[in-house]
């Protein structure tokens, strides 16, 4: 077993085993569903929209080279700098050159699952920059020092007690409950932090390849102060977020806020183009825009499961996953949860260390059902689970499945087989749970059906003889 194995079975048992936290998980999404459903009403079809979108990003995805080809030529024509990285050491070195060179002291971010990705706050930090999460959540769980808990809602697991217990200590602030006046002390923090920050770092919802320009989607105005009041601002985006043109965009911003959070449409939907122009009076002076490979091409050369870099990041297929709302979100011990992490992370980490997350999963198809672009999430675990299998096929499996073989083909072994079933099975209370871990103990939460006293094979010769 891995160390990514071990580490996920042993928080996966700790948090399911949390009736508390289990409690407020599935309490948070409760009426996720009933507003998604709502404001899926508002489309005119909503199948067709999903049937929309999933052709647009095909084309897209199919025809990555060119799209990205025309977004670059466009976005640098508005004086844009881009950045190509091949993996996350080459995105982290350039962007904290960028701040060398700017001597940049201060930085605030935008929400931004991909700089989570290549893990930029820790390299920043260590260069001796402050970096502060500007996303009300993304700011709670970086006092708490914790990785974000889900994509969208990155503090869903706290309580009001939790979030105001973390700012008496962190911000020195008056203990209160009200959800107005935790945002409130946040604003405060936030705020001085945008008048004295050098650069802000965001991430993007979408590049629009035909005019130039990235969408980024929120619900509280902070992205848009984080990227205008800074004198640099850098974009760290996948490269599967590009977007053909302005049309594709009007349908993807509202099946975002509405597969994501049961929105018609968030708060802030923003278009950047470029750095600061001669006749504006405010923006910054430079505009970086980092694409991110960072195995990218990898996944896109699998022809078989390209179409998970469909995925808008809305965490869709998360908020519907049985098994998210037992182990929770950090659980998972990578940036991406839920159904579409257990997906792409082993293409982005490493299959043999990461194939446990495909075995996570019920295959019950709810994420699919869910997802707004139709990735084929529950059979690409199924996928992964068999390239997981032949690449590092386990000796064990293959004499065990080998034995049952040979045993299924052969009427008499198989005849055996169950004689010797039906002797043994008064002694499985024997060897259940008797391993200490719950986790290896495949036996504590599994019961045997009792053997018919009768086969079918003996029922059908003495029904046949009666005749």
């Amino acid at each position: 077993m891995t160390t990514a194995a071990r580490q996920f079975k042993g928080e996966a048992t700790r948090y399911t085993g949390d009736l508390t936290h289990r409690h407020w998980i599935q309490k948070a999404l409760s009426g996720y569903e009933v507003k998604r459903d709502e404001n899926k009403g508002r489309f005119q079809d909503w199948e067709s929209a999903r049937q929309a979108a999933a052709q647009i990003k095909y084309e897209v995805i199919n025809h990555l080279d060119q799209y990205l080809a025309q977004f670059v030529k466009n976005i640098e024509a508005r004086g844009a700098v881009v950045f190509w990285a091949s993996d996350a050491q080459e995105a982290r070195d350039y962007i904290v050159e960028v701040a060398r060179k700017n001597q940049v002291r201060s930085i605030v971010k935008s929400k931004s699952m991909t700089t989570e990705e290549i893990h930029l706050n820790p390299a920043l930090q260590s260069a001796g920059f402050e970096v502060v999460e500007t996303d009300l959540g993304e700011f709670i769980v970086q006092l708490r020092d914790e990785a974000p808990y889900h994509l969208v809602f990155p503090a869903m697991h706290l309580t009001r007690d939790q979030i105001s217990e973390i700012f008496q200590q962190k911000l020195g602030a008056a203990p209160v409950k009200d959800p107005e006046q935790l945002t409130m002390i946040a604003r405060g923090v936030m705020r001085q932090k945008f008048c004295q920050a050098d650069m802000g770092i965001s991430g993007v919802n979408f590049g629009v390849a035909d005019t130039g320009m990235i969408s980024i989607t929120e619900n509280e105005g902070n992205a848009r102060l984080s990227t205008s009041l800074p004198r640099v601002h850098v974009a760290v985006m996948g490269l599967e977020k590009i977007m053909r043109s302005m049309d594709d965009l009007a349908l993807f911003l509202p099946m975002l806020a509405t597969a994501g959070a049961g929105q018609l449409i968030s708060g802030y939907n923003t278009l950047y183009a470029g750095p600061r122009a001669a006749d504006e009076c405010d923006g910054p002076q430079q505009f970086h825009i980092v694409l991110l490979d960072n195995g990218r091409t990898r996944l896109l050369a699998d022809a078989e499961q390209r179409d998970a870099l469909h995925c808008i990041r809305c965490g869709a297929c998360l908020n519907v996953c049985p098994i998210f709302r037992n182990v929770g979100g950090h659980s998972y011990g990578t940036t991406y949860q839920g159904p579409i992490g257990s997906v792409i992370t082993p293409h982005l980490r490493g299959l043999l260390e990461w194939k446990h997350l495909s075995f996570a999963s019920s295959l019950c198809g709810a994420c699919t059902q869910a997802c707004p672009v139709k990735i084929d999430l529950h059979h690409h675990l199924l996928q992964n689970r068999r390239n997981a299998t032949q690449a590092h096929p386990s000796w064990l499996e293959r004499l065990m499945f080998g034995a049952f073989s040979i045993v299924m083909r052969r009427a008499a072994l198989y005849r055996l087989a169950m004689f010797m079933g039906k002797l043994f099975q008064p002694l499985h209370p024997l060897v259940k749970g008797t391993a200490v871990d719950p986790v290896k103990a495949w036996t504590r939460t599994r019961e045997t059906p009792p053997f018919a006293k009768t086969s079918f094979r003996s029922w059908w010769r003495d029904q046949q003889k009666g005749a």
